[in-house]
C-alpha cells in the first residue's frame, strides 16, 4: 500500500510506503545541509550538484530542492520500489528537471559538490534479516556498511565539497574513525535531543574532502520542549508560522 503525503515544503508532495514514512532526522539533516541549523551549508549562488546515498522516498532530496534553489540532486537506493515511488513523486512535483533516482547501493560516482546521506542505523548482524523488508533494509545495514557508504561519498565529492549524515549517537567513534581514515575531514558536530536536558539520539555529522583538522561543536538541539510543544528551531525548520 501506498500513500501521497505533503511535506509542507512549498507543496511538495513524496510518495510514500504503508508504514515506512520518514521522520523527524530526514528533515534535520536537509536543514543541516543547508545551514539552518547552524552548521556551513551548501552554499547558494551557483548550481551544486548533490548526491544522496540511501535516498528512500526522496524526501531529503526534494526539501533540499525547495531550501537551496540553484540545486540538482541525484538519489541512488538499493530498493527498486523506492526508487520507482521517489521518481513518480518527482514527476508529481513538476522537479523532473532537477531531481533523478538510480537504482544502486554505494555507487562510485564523481564530480558532486556535496553528498547527504541517511544511512541505515543498526550495524550488520544486529537483528535477524528479512531481504525482503524494506523497513530492515532501510534501517540495518544489509549490503553496505557505515564505510561503504563513506568510501562513495569520498568518490563522489570533488576536492573542497562537503559529506552530510545523520545517524546515531553510539555510531560517532565509528563515523568519524571510517570519514578520517578515508580522506574526509570531520568539520561540524551537532547532537539532537527529545526534550531539553535528555540524552542525544540523534548527531548530525559535517565533514570536508581533503580539509584540515579542526572539529566544531555546534550547540544541541532539542525537537520537543518540556511540555511536549515543538521547539522554535524545529518549527522555524519546518517552516510553520
Amino acid at each position: 500500500m501506498e500513500r501521497v503525503d505533503d511535506t509542507g515544503f512549498g507543496g511538495i508532495r513524496v510518495i510514500q510506503n504503508e508504514g515506512l514514512g520518514y521522520g523527524v532526522d530526514a528533515v534535520l539533516l536537509a536543514a543541516f545541509a543547508a545551514g539552518e541549523t547552524g552548521a556551513k551549508g551548501i552554499p547558494e549562488g551557483r548550481v551544486q550538484r548533490i548526491l544522496d546515498i540511501g535516498s528512500g522516498s526522496g524526501i531529503i532530496g526534494f526539501v533540499l530542492l525547495h531550501k537551496i534553489k540553484d540545486s540538482t540532486v541525484l538519489g541512488v537506493d538499493i530498493r527498486e520500489g523506492a526508487v520507482d515511488r521517489a521518481t513518480r513523486a518527482a514527476a508529481l512535483n513538476g522537479l523532473e528537471d532537477r531531481i533523478s533516482f538510480e537504482l544502486a547501493d554505494c555507487p562510485m560516482l564523481t564530480g558532486f559538490d556535496a553528498v547527504v546521506t541517511n544511512p541505515p542505523y543498526f550495524r550488520k548482524g544486529s537483528a535477524v534479516p528479512n531481504s525482503g523488508d524494506d523497513k530492515y533494509i532501510a534501517r540495518h545495514e544489509t549490503s553496505a556498511q557505515l564505510s561503504d557508504f563513506i568510501d562513495a561519498a569520498y568518490s563522489a565529492l570533488d576536492k573542497g565539497g562537503s559529506l552530510y549524515m545523520v545517524h546515531r549517537p553510539d555510531r560517532l567513534v565509528d563515523i568519524l574513525a571510517e570519514m578520517r581514515a578515508r580522506g574526509i575531514e570531520p568539520k561540524e558536530l551537532q547532537l539532537v535531543t527529545p526534550h531539553p536536558g535528555e540524552a542525544a539520539n540523534i548527531v548530525l555529522v559535517h565533514g570536508v574532502k581533503g580539509a584540515g583538522k579542526e572539529l566544531k561543536l555546534l550547540p544541541d538541539i532539542s525537537v520537543h520542549n518540556a511540555d511536549g510543544s515543538y521547539t522554535e528551531i524545529i518549527n522555524r525548520i519546518y517552516e510553520r508560522k
